[in-house]
């Protein structure tokens, strides 16, 4: 259930309705739009609650959101949110570019590959420190080290950084090295570990599970958003089908339908979405046009030594500039700023 006021409502008075509500065991969150202040309510309420909100003072009118999701839900933000991450801003106007490889393999590895996604024009350097691979005897990741390699590497070169965290028991240290942590497809519902990322905020990157539903993807946002943290990016990257010949189906339609249900930025990963290199340039275009915020890119200066054997969906450094050339030419037909000139001349820090 959300309740509506205006926007002239005072704060005193805002503060004053939310105490009323939560006497009522529920939790209330605020969320400010541009005309509007809605108090999301969450939680099993009494039923007289409705009738004695649409008495208070202050507001004007109260709406049951039959979605299972509500703080995801765009009922609750009519706003679209948009996450302000050290003058990077996701969800914005700016297309957001997410660039580098599977997996941290070493300093001098991900520094040279941090210095080609700031050269491209990128703003965020992708790496694994942990990888959950299919295979126990896969290679796994590097840990901590790993993360103190791509940490460096992001601010040398004036990179926000994005990397994969597996277990609750590695929010904090993840959290302390990285400035986005991506729950990969397969803890999509590993209900433990959004719960910890909700009690921090550190924004949170959340692929689909490949057998995911529109409606079990935004329940798994509303876990995170309803332990406190409000910076969610939501990511399509993939499903299963039948379709051997790609590594998954890339579902476009999940760009303007998330887009459509929840306030949240989306992003489109068209590196897991196809598993084929040369399908992720196209993928990655009709991505941007189709309305995503912005894009994960698997990229490598070596793919075809890549120590976890996904070379064969990551660019060569040379395609990931041409492919990021050809975005800066696209965006502005979708309502989308990205410079590459801008962003590769940004002083670091």
């Amino acid at each position: 259930m959300i309740a509506i006021t205006s926007n002239s409502i005072n704060e005193e008075r805002l503060a004053e309705i939310v105490r009323q509500v939560e006497k009522h065991g529920v939790t209330a969150h605020v969320s400010r739009g541009t005309d509007r202040t809605v108090i999301g309510i969450i939680g099993k309420f009494d039923p007289s609650l409705e009738e004695k909100l649409r008495a208070m003072k202050g507001i004007e009118n109260v709406i049951r959101i039959s979605k299972s999701y509500k703080l995801a839900s765009r009922d609750f933000h009519p706003d679209n949110t948009v996450i302000n991450i050290r003058r990077v801003e996701i969800g914005g106007e700016e297309l957001i570019v997410m660039g580098g490889p599977c997996a941290v393999e070493s300093p001098e590895q991900i520094d040279e590959i941090a210095r080609l996604v700031k050269a491209a024009g990128g703003q965020v350097l992708r790496g694994g420190a942990f990888k959950p691979r299919t295979g126990p005897y896969s290679f796994q990741g590097i840990g901590v080290e790993g993360l103190e390699m791509m940490a460096e590497a992001g601010r040398k070169h004036g990179l926000l950084t994005v990397t994969e965290v597996m277990t609750p028991e590695y929010v904090d240290i993840c959290a302390k090295y990285a400035d986005i942590l991506q729950v990969g497809t397969r803890n999509m519902q590993n209900f433990d570990l959004l719960r910890k990322l909700g009690q921090i905020d550190t924004p949170v990157l959340l692929k689909r599970g490949f057998s995911a539903t529109y409606d079990e993807f935004l329940n798994a946002a509303e876990y995170i958003l309803a332990g406190g943290n409000p910076n969610v990016i939501l990511c399509e990257r993939g499903i299963r089908t039948f379709e051997p010949y790609t590594r998954n189906t890339l579902d476009l339609a999940a760009i303007p339908v998330l887009k459509q249900l929840s306030h949240l930025p989306v992003i489109s990963d068209p590196s897991h979405g196809t598993g084929r290199r040369e399908l992720v340039a196209p993928m990655a275009r009709a991505s941007v046009a189709a309305g995503a915020d912005g894009l994960i890119i698997e990229m490598h200066t070596d793919p075809d030594n890549s120590m976890t054997g996904d070379g064969v969906q990551s660019l060569f450094p040379d395609q990931f500039a041409d492919l990021l050339q050809e975005l800066e030419k696209l965006a502005p037909l979708v309502g989308k700023r990205f410079d590459t000139r801008k962003q590769a001349a940004a002083v670091p820090g």
